[in-house]
């Protein structure tokens, strides 16, 4: 059995650590460098680093905190934010980053997708679903969440592994920050209709939350933020909360 994998993610906006509430009413968190140093001591699985303005601003991740954090750290990385070419990606992995996160780009460009999973592997290639719930379907946002798409949510998930993508990091903008639990019923459904590994994103505030969201969401992971960032849930807690719970995951 493949154990469940437990991410913090850091959302970067001016260089800190920012969390807000469904993309909105953004808080400092703190210096990002030392969360990611925290997290690695307290048994994180990964780490992810969302750049969450840069496609907003239109301009390129910070590759300089990127490496900073990759030399204090011994776990998986993810970045994400402002990519759109093969030249950004070599970039970032030059910097550090194990993996890439594309949302906004991948949207306007899904070439770029096949582009990437070709040039580097789809080992490499995160494809992150930001959605919304909007009447019966759940559609795609872009742009940090600012702009909403005609797409489908599940639909879109299945073209992104199509065309190459590794794995899917998928948000739901309703849940975001509001630590009522993930989108578990949106999360199984994706994870029913891919063949690669899902990350749940959005909602955590209980060790509950996470237990039904591998359980009955099936994600193959599952990240959050704010209560890693503030302490509210510590992450070797959690873990051995879910081994009680007969969840593998990798002990803290």
């Amino acid at each position: 059995m493949l154990t469940k994998r437990i991410i913090p993610c850091l959302d970067i906006k001016d260089g800190r650590t920012v969390k807000g509430t469904n993309f909105l009413e953004l808080r400092d968190a703190g210096d990002p460098v030392e969360l990611a140093q925290r997290y690695c001591v307290e048994g994180a699985d990964e780490l992810v680093f969302l750049d969450i303005t840069a496609s907003h601003e239109k301009r390129k991740t910070l590759a300089h905190l990127v490496r900073e954090i990759a030399t204090h750290i011994n776990i998986p990385f993810t970045v994400g934010g402002g990519i759109y070419s093969t030249d950004d990606v070599s970039v970032l992995l030059e910097n550090g980053a194990d993996k890439i996160s594309v949302n906004t780009a991948a949207v306007l460009n899904p070439g770029l997708i096949d582009e990437l999973s070709k040039q580097f592997g789809s080992q490499c290639i995160v494809v992150a679903i930001d959605a919304r719930h909007v009447g019966d379907e759940w559609i795609v946002v872009t742009h940090g969440g600012r702009t909403p798409t005609e797409r489908n949510a599940i639909e879109w998930a299945k073209e992104v592994t199509d065309r190459g993508a590794g794995e899917i990091l998928l948000t739901s903008m309703d849940h975001d920050g509001t630590k009522q639990g993930f989108a578990v019923e949106l999360t199984k459904k994706i994870t029913e209709s891919v063949p690669v590994p899902v990350i749940a994103s959005g909602g955590a505030g209980t060790m509950e939350h996470f237990s039904e969201v591998f359980r009955l969401g099936n994600a193959d992971a599952a990240l959050a933020a704010s209560i890693f960032h503030f302490r509210e849930i510590p992450i070797p807690e959690l873990k051995r909360y879910l081994l009680k719970e007969k969840i593998a995951v990798r002990p803290a």
